[in-house]
């Protein structure tokens, strides 16, 4: 088990940022990010997340028109904004992801069923994404206020990728976090059958 320490960094103590302190997060941090956060556990192995770490003025102001007011200022002040993003046809690398067998051929037919399991992977790579950046000593503020068609143009348009939401990275100013919010008790949230 890890130490109580690293529970606390990543879970109990962390905290969803909404102001930025203007230090930079560097190229080689983002890399050291997904180098951990892509050997996460997904479906068949299937990784069907694409990142776009949105780290310029270009880039921002790109972004810019897709965000709803609510995430405009904090968005706009972080270091780097990740787009999480879902590769609709992930299952082509399959045959490399997962060699053992024909994994391609169990989405190829079904789209529905393709669909549904990008979303889901993504999301959780999504997930790992933040828990990785909490390990590296970054702070994160995932958000999904956003116009997915307008990021989709700006970002994807001619590829077989989708936005799923987005991620605001950096060091977070405490002097923007709101009060810590209450969860659910286990007894309302989970059943042991």
């Amino acid at each position: 088990m890890i130490d109580h320490a690293a529970i606390d960094a990543l879970f109990l103590s962390a905290r969803t940022h909404n102001a930025w302190k203007p230090e930079p997060v560097s190229e080689a941090e983002l890399r050291q990010l997904y180098d951990i956060l892509k050997m996460g556990p997904t479906s068949a192995n299937c990784s069907p997340a694409r990142f776009v770490f949105v780290t310029t003025t270009e880039g921002k102001e790109k972004l810019k028109p897709a965000l709803s007011s609510g995430n405009l200022e904090k968005t706009m002040a972080a270091p780097v904004t990740v787009i999480i993003g879902m590769d609709m046809d992930f299952y082509e690398k399959l045959p490399y992801l997962f060699p053992h067998t024909d994994a391609k051929s169990w989405f190829t037919g079904s789209p529905a069923v393709a669909e549904e399991t990008a979303f889901r992977n993504a999301t959780l790579q999504g997930a790992y994404l933040m828990i990785a950046a909490r390990a590296i000593g970054l702070d994160v503020g995932a958000m999904s206020g956003f116009d997915k068609a307008k990021v989709d143009e700006a970002f994807f348009a001619g590829t077989t990728v989708k936005s799923n939401f987005l991620c605001n990275l950096g060091h977070g100013d405490p002097a923007g976090l709101f009060g810590k919010l209450p969860r659910l008790p286990f007894a309302e949230a989970c059943t042991i059958a």
